[in-house]
């Protein structure tokens, strides 16, 4: 048996015991993959992600859910980001790249008083239309077919992880909502991985334009991500693609956690290009604690 450190941050709040969990093991070279889909199922959070040295960027992150590697992760790499700050590695830059399984992506660093604030590019949006059966959908997240928003489209969106985004008509359905996770694959027959974000543009707080929740796909051995960075990001992409054709670009806040007790806030920007579209994100974190997991690969 082998005992890898492993730091844990919340990410999208300055809190701990807010916003979303994400175990960064740093020096990561060393580990195989077997070794860090075991660590990331020890640790047991919505995604690990480990630092490793690039030859395309500053670093190279991988992601890994307790059940699988994901291409991208938003509240990790925020994660990773703040703890290489923190622990100085990053010598002072403002900016770096990252090498992820998506590609080589910029991140900016921006000081707000003692912590930073991280902006982070995503990948091309894409989407792809649900064909399935909407009556079943809505029941698997304990909802029927009139708590939908049906005068918008639900789509599979992507910036690097696959979600369904789901409009939902108003907030207070949210706190009834209930994952039934393994009904998902079946239900969702175009892509059986792919996670479920319903959301809506009712909000708890004045300053948020988009209420989420996010529901882990079964395969990724969990249940629900707390403030989702990827998903965040294509929302993004999903209001100037289907909610405003009209304008050039958008610039708001998503809050999302509150149901769960560990709430927290994305702020996303997006804006038309010749050819498709800039996504980023913005976010801070905080650490947490140290803690060692053992592995006997």
């Amino acid at each position: 048996m082998r005992a890898i450190q492993v730091h844990h941050y919340e990410a999208f709040s300055s809190i701990p015991g807010k916003g979303n969990p994400a175990g960064v093991v740093f020096e990561a070279d060393h580990l195989s993959e077997i070794a860090m889909q075991q660590i990331a199922h020890a640790v047991g959070f919505n995604e690990t992600v480990f630092v490793l040295k690039s030859r395309a960027a500053d670093v190279r992150l991988r992601y890994f859910t307790p059940g699988h590697e994901i291409n991208l992760c938003g509240h990790a790499t925020m994660a990773a980001m703040y703890g290489l700050k923190a622990r100085d590695v990053l010598k002072g830059k403002d900016s770096i790249t990252i090498e992820t399984n998506v590609g080589v992506l910029p991140i900016q660093f921006e000081q707000q008083g003692d912590t930073w604030l991280m902006e982070m590019k995503q990948d091309q949006p894409r989407f792809v239309p649900f064909q399935g059966n909407v009556e079943k959908l809505a029941k698997a997240i304990h909802l029927t077919t009139d708590d939908l928003d049906m005068t918008m489209p639900i789509v599979y969106g992507s910036t690097g992880a696959w979600t369904l985004l789901i409009p939902i008509r108003r907030l207070d359905v949210f706190v009834k909502m209930k994952p039934y996770s393994s009904q998902f694959p079946d239900i969702l027959s175009e892509n059986p991985k792919s996670s479920l974000h319903p959301f809506c543009f009712e909000t708890r707080d004045a300053d948020a334009l988009m209420h989420a929740r996010h529901f882990s796909s079964p395969y990724s051995g969990t249940t629900e991500d707390p403030v989702t960075g990827t998903a965040s990001g294509v929302m993004g992409a999903y209001y100037l693609t289907y909610v405003n054709q009209e304008i050039h670009e958008v610039d708001f806040i998503v809050e999302q956690g509150h149901e769960i007790n560990r709430d927290g806030k994305v702020q996303v920007n997006v804006r038309r290009e010749q050819e498709g579209m800039d996504v980023r994100i913005k976010g801070t974190a905080v650490y947490v604690r140290e803690m060692k997991v053992d592995i006997d690969s």
